[in-house]
């Protein structure tokens, strides 16, 4: 972590930072004392609760009563509430919407790093941090990464590695996880919000691969750090999860997969379903790979919507609070 912080002024590009927390009280509280933490003025911080029944909100009031909380009744999945957030942004006209889990430690020079770089690179439509595991501070979890049309669509550069400045350089990755995403806000416009056909998993993948497409790139920034309590949310290798993570990668390959990707994913799927199976067996824990196939169906077989505009976002609804 840096030593000296960078001087914030006023001058500074106005920052929403973006928040999503379903029933996760304590770690969101110990995500806003890091991001209260931050070297950088010109940010206002957004908690959306999506649907929470833990009592967050009214802790995040009590702690943070400055905080504007937008909060969904109902739970419609990861993208469908982080397209709260970015409608908000994006009505209050933001230079750069953060979006960030509820459950990380930031470097008080993030923001700042993030902003400097992305502000002198304009072919670049989204940045991102080096990524470390919360426990073990030195271990990477994400140094940007590469988006492939397999069991799993996305591989986090470095993920296990202790970090011994073999990813200290700032380059172009295939996406940046969204765990910490700053964009500005044109590129925002342009592109569009988050696609709610994801419930939970590889929306950000899906927004970063529609990014490129509009022919902009991923950025991926060495020397801003944040550490990440990982699956804390969501949890790890469970059915409910393994079920929509393997649906959302089943409508990423229909999204954007050609004829030969899309053979290639259930190739790599057909094959990988078994060796979960096999794997999981040992724990009692094979109906987490029986739920990943299941998944795999679901999303193929989904009827999907067209991904919602920016003018049809500022008119849902649920973009307000309730």
């Amino acid at each position: 972590m840096p030593a000296d912080h960078p001087q914030t002024t006023s001058s500074q590009p106005s920052v929403c930072a973006i928040v999503l927390n379903y029933n996760g009280k304590d770690v969101t509280l110990e995500t806003l004392v890091s991001l209260k933490g931050l070297a950088y003025s010109n940010i206002e911080i957004v908690v959306v609760d999506n649907g929470s029944d833990d009592g967050s909100w009214q802790a995040v009031a009590e702690a943070y009563p400055e905080i504007h909380q937008l909060r969904k009744k109902v739970n419609q999945g990861v993208a469908a509430g982080m397209n709260v957030g970015i409608a908000y942004a994006l009505e209050r006209d933001f230079d750069y919407l953060l979006i960030l889990n509820n459950d990380i430690e930031v470097a008080p020079n993030l923001v700042h790093r993030l902003v400097e770089e992305l502000a002198s690179r304009p072919e670049f439509g989204c940045a991102g941090p080096k990524c470390y595991y919360y426990w073990d501070r030195q271990r990477i979890w994400s140094a940007g990464g590469f988006l492939r049309y397999r069991e799993a669509i996305t591989r986090e550069r470095g993920m296990g590695q202790i970090d011994q400045g073999q990813f200290d350089h700032t380059q172009e990755v295939d996406y940046i996880n969204g765990c910490a995403i700053l964009i500005p806000n044109e590129v925002m416009r342009k592109v569009g919000p988050m696609d709610p056909s994801y419930v939970v998993g590889v929306e950000d993948a899906d927004w970063c691969q529609r990014m490129k497409n509009a022919g902009y790139r991923c950025l991926y920034v060495a020397d801003a750090h944040l550490w990440h309590m990982v699956s804390h949310t969501t949890g790890g290798y469970k059915p409910g999860k393994t079920f929509q993570t393997g649906r959302s990668t089943a409508v990423f390959v229909r999204r954007h997969g050609s004829k030969l990707r899309q053979l290639q994913f259930w190739l790599f799927a057909c094959v990988a379903v078994p060796i979960a199976y096999l794997r999981e067996m040992a724990k009692g824990n094979q109906r987490a790979a029986s739920a990943k196939a299941r998944g795999y169906w679901a999303g193929w077989t989904a009827q999907l919507e067209p991904v919602p505009t920016v003018e049809q976002l500022r008119s849902s609804p649920t973009r307000a609070p309730e």
